[in-house]
């Protein structure tokens, strides 16, 4: 609760809650409370939600641990950019003006809600992806760079989400007079340095039906003969590197490219994979707004980004069937991955899988202000990472009262020991209080 860390407390105070469940851990703000974090204090004030374990999570950098899947894939992706800058080590907590005004986000993005992102206070938050450090290496004179790091957004409980998770960015830019002759001369190095090592097989299709129209246009400042240069070059830097990440995962890999929005790239793109029978998004990707570039001073360029996520292609690469595992401490865990190569990707073989605990939870509302991202972060709150997922499974509206009641199934589980029914209990009650005092609900 940040109650306790008032007179500017060390996070450090709180660092147990990463691995302990607290009595109480839903965040009770008022204006005079502040805490500080590597140094610097912040106060907080009546757009703060952003909670101890989520805050307690900062110091993990995940792609920072050798051997970890997410440093072996983010390694690898760096490997297929050789001639790139890498920034690992940008810190997430970042100002709202970099997160989402110097990219162009509108002021009514769903992005910006305090249901969607984590802020600490009205204007500082945790990053919600890569590119909000975009601007910043621009303005370095950076032309082609990575990006990664640990990003932030309140989400759904489920084997695939979790409330953090490690995001790339990459970004190349060209002469916009010389760019035929400069991406010519990238792509003839990328072909030679990747003939020197493993050959490709390339059984793979790619399916490509996308247009330049007005619902995905290109950019007015920008002659279509220069931007068709640098789709080409975007398509192909990233299909290589698909096709490269997964050659030996499937040889007869399926990609497609759909139109999509970003408010930083136009025109934009999402890439996904043919994957357990149903199309994957891999990443998203565009040219590059040309206003980010001009503000960088970089005016006479023109260029392409992508972001990915890494936890989305480990889960595929390793098979990892919980997103929570890449958190886990459990040596079980960690040492299949200590013996990695440059070649091949060791598969997670499962250890135990510990029984589940379920409980239901259902209530009224009374008002029309509920958000099921609210719901899922109550009950991580309370129950950190002994949480598999939360399913509605019912939503009825009363014939008479026309009131509507909700009921969601939380299956508690644990990853590493099983669960006893006394100590979900007490966590459900907790959920329980929560929820009535913080979401204006009536429990049924």
């Amino acid at each position: 609760m940040f109650s306790s860390l008032q007179n500017s407390k060390s996070l450090n105070s709180f660092q147990v809650l990463s691995t302990e469940t607290p009595s109480n851990p839903y965040p009770h703000v008022t204006h005079n409370e502040t805490f500080t974090i590597e140094g610097i204090s912040y106060k907080l004030d009546d757009q703060t939600n952003v909670s101890p374990s989520i805050l307690s999570k900062l110091s993990r950098k995940l792609h920072l641990q050798p051997h970890h899947p997410l440093y072996i894939l983010r390694t690898q992706i760096e490997q297929h950019f050789p001639h790139f800058s890498y920034f690992n080590t940008f810190n997430p907590i970042v100002t709202v003006q970099k997160n989402f005004d110097d990219l162009g986000f509108p002021k009514d993005h769903p992005g910006r809600s305090k249901t969607d992102s984590y802020y600490i206070n009205k204007q500082i938050m945790l990053r919600t992806h890569t590119s909000a450090h975009q601007l910043e290496v621009f303005s370095k004179m950076n032309t082609k760079f990575l990006i990664s790091g640990d990003v932030y957004r309140r989400d759904e409980i489920d084997s695939s989400h979790y409330p953090i998770f490690h995001q790339m960015e990459g970004a190349q830019i060209f002469n916009i007079q010389n760019i035929e002759q400069e991406i010519s001369k990238d792509k003839k190095y990328l072909i030679s340095l990747n003939s020197r090592k493993i050959p490709l097989r390339d059984n793979s299709e790619v399916n490509d039906d996308t247009i330049i129209s007005t619902n995905n246009p290109i950019q007015s400042c920008h002659p279509i003969e220069q931007v068709n240069f640098a789709i080409k070059h975007l398509k192909f830097s990233l299909n290589s590197l698909i096709k490269k990440l997964f050659i030996n995962h499937d040889e007869n890999l399926k990609i497609r490219w759909i139109d999509a929005y970003f408010p930083f790239t136009c025109p934009s793109w999402e890439m996904e994979i043919f994957f357990k029978g149903k199309w994957l998004e891999i990443c998203g990707c565009g040219i590059v707004d040309q206003n980010i570039l001009n503000k960088a001073g970089q005016s006479d360029k023109i260029g392409w980004a992508f972001g990915l996520g890494l936890e989305r292609i480990a889960m595929v690469l390793f098979d990892i069937p919980d997103i929570r595992l890449f958190w886990s401490q459990d040596e079980r865990f960690l040492d299949q991955f200590t013996d990695f190569n440059d070649n091949k990707i060791i598969k997670f073989l499962p250890f135990s899988k510990f029984p589940p605990c379920i409980k239901d939870i259902s209530f009224w509302l009374n008002d029309q202000n509920f958000h099921e991202n609210n719901f899922c972060e109550i009950i991580r709150n309370n129950a950190e990472d002994l949480v598999e997922d939360v399913k509605l499974i019912d939503d009825f509206v009363h014939p008479k009262t026309k009131k509507r009641s909700l009921c969601y199934r939380i299956n508690y589980r644990s990853m590493d020991r099983t669960v006893t029914n006394d100590e979900i209990n007490k966590i459900q009650e907790r959920v329980r209080e929560d929820i009535e005092e913080k979401l204006n609900v009536t429990l049924r």
